[in-house]
């Protein structure tokens, strides 16, 4: 009789979800949990899960998990933000942000995801100054150029934006 693995299960249950085979992917988690329940990465991995069936309370509730015992990780933050602001629960997507840029405020991610929650919430001024802190941190961050074109068309700013819409032609012409 073969011993279940931790990775072994984890491992399974990524590929499942990465098939579309949602319900059998929790399955295999929630038995490696059973085998681990201290493993952050896999309360991780049962949330983007989740995230992805569908399910956004219980991504939340799976994420708050892997944030308790591994409270410093940014892309733990980032995605509870992210799952919030998707439910419009801002203040506390605000929360995990503000958390996360508190313990590193160089992270492109953390500043991008500020701005998108400023821009949903008409806050052109102050989004554009978190999409150029991402911009500044990582002048390759795509996502963060797109944004801030958006939000200077918002503002007016014509110039601007097309200067970021060119900056992101080079981007995409240099990964090619």
């Amino acid at each position: 009789m073969m011993k279940e693995n931790i990775e072994e299960l984890n491992n399974n249950a990524i590929h499942l979800a990465q098939k579309g085979n949602f319900d059998e992917a929790v399955a295999c988690f929630k038995r490696a949990i059973t085998l681990d329940k201290e493993n952050y990465l896999l309360w991780f991995n049962l949330a983007l899960t989740y995230r992805d069936a569908g399910y956004i309370e219980k991504a939340i509730s799976s994420m708050e998990k892997a944030h308790a015992m591994n409270p410093e990780d940014p892309e733990i933050l980032e995605t509870l933000a992210n799952l919030n602001l998707s439910i419009e629960r801002t203040q506390t997507a605000l929360h995990y942000l503000f958390m996360g840029l508190s313990l590193n405020e160089n992270n492109d991610h953390l500043w991008n995801s500020l701005g998108v929650l400023l821009f949903q919430n008409n806050e052109f001024t102050s989004a554009c100054e978190c999409f150029e802190h991402a911009v500044t941190i990582n002048p390759f961050y795509y996502d963060a150029f797109y944004n801030l074109a958006d939000c200077y068309d918002e503002l007016g700013n014509k110039k601007a934006a097309a200067i970021c819409r060119e900056q992101m032609k080079n981007l995409s012409k240099s990964q090619l």
